[in-house]
């Protein structure tokens, strides 16, 4: 089977599977998603989810923000860690909104990029999720599963993943693609125990098992 035909038969199984899948911060405006992605890193996004209310609370939106000491921000977000440079990158990100942007978020994934504490993975989820554009997230629950299903070879590299998922997943599969790769992740083709090859629904196309 090519790499071309394995994608595709793993995104339909995964359709089955996972069929509502959808990305698990919990946002209502693309500048709130920006947030929580920055807080994410090292972070779970349930405790994000948490803690994204109170800060919201006290700062309900981007001029709010952008007028608030990085101080004040930091005292209510320490608990996602690395308190005080996600609250530096997001004061400085809702200073660039305001400042530069009317407010909104960029719909390019070039002006995005230009955000603090922007990268290409934040970027590629606010295409996807919030403007519905052709989008590949390279979490680590995508790098991991990707490598062990045969679709990439031992590429660990966040940017190289994506730019080999491009030439496989079709544009329009994309966003939902790598949610999904999220779900299966958490469940079955776990990190931080051994995966439950038993009950995966790719198990019989999957590399690692064929290489047994």
């Amino acid at each position: 089977m090519t790499k071309e035909n394995l994608a595709i038969e793993i995104i339909e199984r995964l359709k089955k599977e996972y069929p509502d899948a959808a990305c698990s911060l919990d946002y209502n405006d693309a500048w709130k998603l920006l947030i929580s992605v920055r807080l994410a890193a090292q972070c779970t996004d349930a405790r994000v989810n948490t803690i994204v209310p109170l800060l919201y609370e006290k700062f309900p939106d981007v001029n709010a923000l952008a007028s608030a000491e990085i101080e004040e921000i930091e005292a209510i977000v320490k608990p996602c860690g690395l308190g005080h440079s996600k609250a530096r990158d997001i004061s400085a990100c809702m200073k660039m909104l305001r400042d530069e942007y009317d407010g909104n978020v960029p719909d390019t994934f070039e002006e995005l990029l230009k955000l603090p504490g922007v990268g290409r993975k934040s970027a590629n989820l606010i295409m996807g999720d919030v403007f519905g554009k052709p989008a590949i997230v390279t979490d680590t629950h995508c790098i991991r599963l990707v490598n062990r299903m045969g679709l990439v070879d031992n590429i660990k590299e966040p940017k190289k993943v994506e730019m080999a998922l491009w030439k496989l997943i079709p544009p329009e599969e994309g966003s939902s693609f790598c949610h999904r790769l999220v779900y299966h992740g958490r469940d079955i083709c776990t990190a931080r125990t051994a995966p439950h090859c038993e009950r995966c629904c790719l198990a019989d196309i999957c590399a690692k098992n064929i290489k047994k």
